[in-house]
C-alpha cells in the first residue's frame, strides 16, 4: 500500500518535525535537544516496574515509543531488535514504551494488526516476539509520553551518558525499504564514539500517538457501525461454488451458523469486530445461515441483535452434501465451522467449532500483511 494512503486511512498519522508542537491534547511539545530525560516509572511486561535508574550503567539510552498495532511500528520491530543485539555489549540500552491509551483506538485502526495497545496484548507480543529489551506500558496516564511529546509511533529519543537529548525523530528512513540514513544508528555510534550528532532531529512517520481524548471518537465509531443496516439474502448451491473459488482479490472469510446453535451464535460479536478491524483492507466476511429457509426472519432477527452489517446469507437447498462439496470438502458438517479463502480460491485456515479470535486474526492478517507495502 503506498505511503500516501496510510495518511488517508490514519487521519492522525504524522509526517511533522519532531519538535512541532501538537493541538492535541494542547501544549504539548517535544523534548528539545539537551534536554535532560524526564525520569518515569512504568510497568514492564515482565513484571517489572521501571525508572531511569533501572539504565544508569548505560552510556547511551535509546527510548523508542511504538506500540502493537502501527503498521509503521511493526515495520521497524525487526530493527530495534537488532539494535539491541549489536548494541546491547557496547553500553547502549534500549527501551521501547507504548504511550497509546487502548481504549482510543477505533477498531478500523487495528487493521494490521492481530493485537490491540492493551497492556496484556502487549505482553502477547512481547513473548512471540521474543522481546529482549523492556516493554513499558504509559497508556494509563500517557504522563511519561507527555512529558517527552510523543508525536507518532515509532519515536526515538536517544540520550548520552548524562542523559541529556542528544538525538530525536524516526528510526531511520527505510520503514519497509532499505534505509538510506541510518539515523538513530548514527547518533548512537557518535556518542559511543564521544562525538556530536551530525544529525540532532528528523522528521517523524507513523500513526499519531492515541491519547485518551481519543476515546469519545472510538465510542462514536462503534455507534455508528451499530446503526448499519443488517440484511439477509438467500444463496443457491452454484452462487456457493462461485463464492468459493473467490475471483476476487480479497481474502474471504466464511462462517457456517445457525440460529439453533449456541456456540454459532455466541461468536457472532468476534466476527463482527474482526469484520470491523479489516474490511478497510483487501477482505470481505460472509455468513451462511444453515437454519431452513422458513426461519429466514429469524436468523435475520439474531443478525440485527448482533450487529451482524457484513454479507449475510442463508442456504436456498436441503442438499448439504452438494453444499460441502462446493464450498469445502474438507468440512465433516457441525456448526459453527469458519474457513478462509485466500484469492483464488485457496482454503489457508479452517475452523471447526467455536473460533479462537486470536487464533483467525493471525490467519487474517498474515495473509493480509502488517505493514504497508
Amino acid at each position: 500500500m503506498p505511503r500516501k494512503i496510510c495518511v488517508v486511512l490514519s487521519l492522525f498519522a504524522i509526517l511533522l518535525p519532531a519538535d512541532a508542537a501538537m493541538a492535541d491534547p494542547p501544549g504539548l511539545k517535544t523534548l528539545p535537544i539537551g534536554a535532560p530525560a524526564p525520569d518515569f516509572h512504568l510497568p514492564g511486561v515482565d513484571g517489572k516496574t521501571y525508572s531511569l535508574a533501572d539504565f544508569a550503567s548505560a552510556k547511551v539510552l535509546a527510548m523508542i515509543f511504538t506500540c502493537n498495532h502501527c503498521p509503521t511500528a511493526q515495520a521497524y520491530e525487526e530493527r530495534l531488535a537488532r539494535l539491541h543485539a549489536d548494541y546491547r555489549g557496547k553500553g547502549v540500552a534500549v527501551v521501547a514504551i507504548s504511550p497509546n491509551d487502548p481504549k482510543a483506538v477505533r477498531l478500523d485502526e487495528l487493521g494490521y494488526t492481530d493485537l490491540d495497545d492493551s497492556f496484556e496484548d502487549m505482553k502477547l507480543r512481547a513473548k512471540d516476539h521474543r522481546y529482549a529489551y523492556p516493554y513499558l506500558y504509559d497508556g494509563e496516564t500517557q504522563a511519561t509520553s507527555r512529558a517527552y511529546g510523543v508525536l507518532a509511533t515509532p519515536h526515538v529519543f536517544v540520550f548520552d551518558a548524562g542523559r541529556k537529548l542528544r538525538y530525536v525523530g524516526r528510526f531511520d528512513d527505510g520503514e519497509v525499504k532499505t534505509p538510506k540514513s541510518h539515523d538513530t544508528i548514527n547518533a548512537v555510534e557518535a556518542l559511543l564514539a564521544g562525538k556530536p550528532v551530525a544529525v540532532e532531529k528528523t522528521r517523524v512517520f507513523g500513526c499519531s500517538t492515541k491519547w485518551s481524548d481519543k476515546r469519545e471518537s472510538a465510542v462514536k465509531s462503534l455507534q455508528k457501525w451499530d446503526a448499519e443496516p443488517v440484511t439477509i439474502e438467500p444463496i443457491q448451491i452454484d452462487a456457493v461454488a462461485k463464492l468459493a473459488r473467490n475471483d476476487s482479490e480479497k481474502l474471504l472469510v466464511i462462517n457456517l451458523w445457525a440460529t439453533w446453535c449456541g456456540p454459532c451464535v455466541a461468536e457472532l460479536p468476534e466476527l463482527v469486530t474482526i469484520n470491523r478491524m479489516y474490511r478497510r483492507r483487501p477482505f470481505r466476511m460472509v455468513t451462511i445461515s444453515m437454519d431452513d429457509p422458513a426461519k429466514r426472519e429469524q436468523a435475520l432477527k439474531v443478525l440485527r441483535e448482533n450487529h451482524v452489517a457484513m454479507t449475510n446469507y442463508f442456504l436456498n437447498s436441503s442438499d448439504r452434501d452438494k453444499f460441502a462439496e462446493a464450498l469445502d470438502r474438507e468440512w465433516p458438517g457441525p456448526l459453527p465451522y469458519t474457513v478462509v479463502i485466500a484469492p483464488g480460491g485457496k482454503v489457508v485456515y479452517r475452523k471447526g467449532g467455536p473460533i479462537d479470535p486470536l487464533e483467525l486474526k493471525r490467519a487474517i492478517v498474515d495473509q493480509i500483511g502488517r505493514t504497508y507495502k
